[in-house]
């Protein structure tokens, strides 16, 4: 047979790493852990078939420029600026714990400083997908908590575009350690360039990809349009790195960014995303092969350092600020244990390093051992939250730390609601949750006669309502202090929140507070509707059977119904759902 390296390369790494990857999947582990495994299998440091490792590593770098490509085009700066206050400092104070943590472990082990910053940075950024998997497994996406969890990841992520610019710079100085004006100019000129590179891809290349991209996809080709998003992808990540001398990964978060302004965006996305989950494996697959197991032998306790770093500092770290910014001790453990791991732009940052002469292959190889063993036990830890919460709990010294801040602050934030409250006699609607469904019901009750009082963990939220003179609550609302404080008097508790995690358990301490009080509750499914009554809900509105109305409504008027056979129709579809409002509950 004759040689083909590249396709038993790709051949091997995809069916090693489908087989690995089902197996970690059904463990209920990330699938990436499978990924890695597979790499190690199939590489040179380990018995039977060998895959070609150069070939791996070019394959590896399209992977790269995909998942960055990704970011950029799912880079959204409004999910940032809704928890900036959180956000940007805790992300910035942690990856600067992490890195002073990574930086000591370099120097007690005999490594320069330089090398020690790499490895620090790499381990203070978390995995995008894991992170956001394990969010999803424990219905956490959509919370307040989450919410702060994506956006600190937002923010990693952009200091970690930072630092792909900083690398080669660090490593373009002549000594392994040398500091000085070398050094100062060196980065210097790699910010100029930057400069130069943002100014003509996000100035320029936002009026003019854009442009290309919507004439493209009106020659309706769809062969053509992906091939417009690899363009903008890869060839404009390989041109960034050839012209300014930045890394291609860089490259490719900018043209995602650019792409992400076009109005075709959502197909954009579409297309690459096949390409970018195939390209990953690859990527995960090729940082296994250069993974030797014999690593752990030798250097056992250089490992346990670092994975203390990443399973221990990290989520430490990020406790302790969140605490002292304000936010409630369950926010700090969520966020804390979703960051307990490290993935792909660790990997992505030890390939720039080891390329610049920054990082040995011992640095490549504690980061995969830290990434198999964190990221095995990140959805076991995300799924204990409660029972360290309640761990936490039993210390009252710990907890007070924990909540001292929030505390205080919620006290002050809520003080004018909670007079207001007190000093009228009007009827009262709690409204839970203040995004476009609670403004709206916000603005209808208010209209009514009823006094409203909002619960939210939005702090801005609630400043801005208090600001306006709107009774306003800041606080979890699955905190029976919070709830108590606005169920005693209240005659409704309207439930706008999206996520349906723990919300049975809210709505019967509603009733346990305030047996009286009336419950409408937001719900995704009908088929949550027997759960809701059970727990004393006393309505709900389902999004799944509204849609459908909806749609039927739209297909009606189109085909020119009357007003009556368009109330008939979406009224019979609503008894076939079982929820119309004299039936349902």
């Amino acid at each position: 047979m004759h040689d083909i390296p590249l396709i038993t390369t790709v051949a091997s790494a995809f069916a090693a790493a489908w087989v690995l990857g089902i197996i970690t999947q059904r463990l209920k582990l990330s699938p990436i852990v499978g990924y890695l495994l597979a790499g190690i299998a199939i590489g040179p440091y380990t018995p039977g078939f060998h895959a070609d490792v150069k070939i791996a590593a070019q394959l590896a770098e399209i992977g790269v420029m995909l998942l960055m490509f990704g970011v950029g085009l799912h880079f959204h700066l409004k999910d940032l600026l809704a928890v900036r206050k959180i956000a940007v400092p805790g992300a910035l104070g942690q990856s600067l714990a992490s890195t002073l943590l990574g930086v000591a472990a370099a120097l007690i082990f005999g490594w320069g400083i330089k090398s020690g910053l790499v490895l620090g940075i790499a381990m203070s950024v978390a995995s995008t997908v894991v992170l956001l998997r394990v969010l999803m497994d424990n219905k956490l996406l959509d919370s307040p908590h989450g919410h702060v969890a994506v956006g600190w990841l937002i923010v990693e992520d952009l200091f970690t575009v930072i630092v792909l610019v900083l690398i080669p710079a660090l490593g373009s100085t002549h000594g392994p350690d040398e500091g000085g004006s070398g050094l100062v100019v060196s980065l210097l000129f790699a910010l100029i360039k930057l400069a130069v590179l943002v100014a003509i891809l996000l100035l320029a290349g936002s009026k003019v990809v854009p442009y290309l991209m919507v004439k493209v996809a009106k020659l309706r080709s769809r062969e053509l349009f992906t091939l417009t998003v690899l363009v903008m992808a890869i060839t404009v990540a390989v041109g960034s790195q050839y012209l300014f001398g930045a890394s291609m990964a860089l490259g490719a978060f900018l043209a995602g960014m650019v792409v992400g302004q076009s109005p075709v965006s959502q197909q954009a996305a579409a297309d690459a995303l096949p390409l970018r989950d195939a390209f990953a494996v690859l990527f995960f697959t090729s940082v296994g092969m250069l993974f030797e197991p014999e690593f752990l032998v030798h250097q056992p306790l250089l490992v346990l350092a670092c994975l203390s770093i990443v399973v221990i500092g990290k989520p430490l770290a990020a406790m302790g600020i969140v605490a002292l910014i304000g936010y409630p001790a369950r926010t700090g453990i969520i966020v804390a244990m979703g960051l307990a791991q490290i993935g792909e732009f660790s990997f992505i940052l030890s390939e720039l390093g080891r390329q610049h002469g920054l990082l040995n292959e011992a640095g490549h190889n504690v980061l995969v051992a830290c990434a198999l063993v964190s990221i095995t036990l990140n959805p076991i830890l995300m799924r204990n939250v409660a029972r360290f919460e309640k761990l936490l709990q039993k210390r009252p010294r710990i907890w007070h730390f924990l909540n001292h801040t929030s505390s205080e602050r919620e006290a002050r934030l809520n003080a004018p609601a909670l007079a207001k409250m007190e000093s009228t006699e009007a009827p009262l609607a709690v409204i839970l949750g203040y995004g476009p469904v609670g403004q709206t019901i916000h603005q209808i009750i208010s209209k009514s006669g009823l006094e409203t009082v909002v619960i939210d963990l939005n702090m801005d939220t609630i400043q801005s309502l208090t600001r306006e003179g709107k009774p306003a609550i800041y606080g979890d609302a699955y905190n029976i202090e919070v709830m108590a404080q606005a169920m005693a008097r209240a005659t409704h508790l309207v439930i706008t929140l999206p996520h349906a995690a723990n919300r049975t358990p809210l709505i019967a301490t509603a009733k346990l507070i305030n047996p009286r009080i009336k419950v409408f509750v937001r719900a995704h499914y009908i088929s949550e509707h027997h759960e809701l009554v059970q727990v004393g809900a006393d309505g709900a509105c389902y999004e799944e059977a509204e849609a459908a109305v909806a749609l039927a409504k739209l297909v009606l008027q189109d085909q020119g119904a009357d007003v009556e056979t368009i109330k008939r129709e979406t009224t019979h579809i609503r008894q076939q759902f079982s929820i119309s409002t004299d039936s349902a509950f």
